[in-house]
């Protein structure tokens, strides 16, 4: 019989400023790292005031990494070093693979009423592949199917396979899955993740009961101003849930909907060298690429 996961630990998204001022809340970041292996950040774009989001993220270098940008309301414009261009709007994912070295710009617009609401997620990438050539894929939400499950759930599949719909996004080191999953009302969700592989979900709205686990202090929680009221069973917007190791992850609503983001990839288990946009395994490889960034050569691939 599958084994439910449960739940590892709890985090509350805390607000931060990135880029050239883009006020976000990051879910999780240096300070956890390894304990979300393979995955480093997981960034929560969300804002009405343009003052909060046009200044965005400039010309700036990545190296060792991939970095997974969900779009779900507003556009967001990039460039690279690759020669990319475009423009990733509502529904869409733009998947890159930074590999030895990428230059670009990320500059969120919003939409018509002034919103912008998306995610970044950073994968790491195993030290047989840091320096790999990078790549870019720029997922159009036409070409990301939904999965319509028993009891009216909806999961719309970006990499990973629910109820025979495959993810567009393949061929991932990591063997990650990215689903973004929204429940009526009174409904369980169960999904099998393989073993081994380390599982999130981050609550984007509402609010669901995650492993049945309805004693409110059998998991640790961290992040600023838990209250008593905070520390009850189910678990709402801006929270992410970690899940220890099992077989398969649980979802129960009651009379609220929920949705959420589930995330899982297979661990690397080596170290990490992070510094800013640049993730390598030893401290002497982090130092050559901001050497080689200062010196104009950090760009492999031209």
């Amino acid at each position: 019989m599958p084994a439910n996961r449960k739940i590892a630990k709890v985090f509350r998204s805390r607000p931060t400023i990135e880029g050239a001022g883009v006020h976000l809340k990051r879910a999780f970041g240096f300070s956890e790292v390894p304990l979300l292996d393979p995955f480093l950040l997981l960034d929560d774009f969300h804002s009405n005031d343009p003052k909060h989001y046009l200044k965005g993220f400039p010309w700036h270098p990545h190296r060792g990494i991939e970095t997974i940008t969900y779009v779900l309301d507003g556009r967001v414009e990039h460039g690279d070093s690759m020669g990319n261009q475009g423009v990733i709007e509502s529904g869409d994912v733009q998947w890159m693979t930074a590999g030895s070295g990428v230059i670009h710009q990320e500059m969120p617009k919003g939409d018509n009423q002034k919103l912008m609401w998306g995610f970044q997620l950073w994968a790491n990438l195993p030290a047989a592949q840091k320096m790999m050539d990078p790549r870019y894929r720029e997922i159009k939400r036409s070409d990301i199917s939904e999965a319509v499950l028993e009891g009216g759930v909806l999961v719309k599949v970006i990499c990973g396979q629910v109820g025979g719909v495959e993810g567009p996004v393949g061929d991932i080191v990591i063997e990650p899955e990215y689903l973004d999953v929204a429940l009526p009302p009174g409904v369980e969700f169960t999904h099998p993740i393989p073993r081994g592989h380390k599982a999130f979900a981050y609550v984007i709205g509402g609010r669901g009961l995650f492993c049945r686990e309805r004693n409110p202090f059998s998991y640790e929680m961290t992040g600023a101003n838990w209250s008593d009221i905070d520390r009850g069973p189910f678990i709402e917007a801006e929270t992410l849930v970690l899940f220890g190791d099992g077989d398969q992850v649980s979802v129960l609503t009651e009379k609220d909907p929920a949705r959420f983001l589930l995330v899982s990839g297979k661990p690397l288990n080596e170290p990490v060298a992070w510094y800013g946009p640049i993730v390598m395994n030893t401290q002497t490889e982090l130092e050559q690429a901001f050497t080689e960034f200062r010196k104009g050569n950090f760009i492999r691939n031209k």
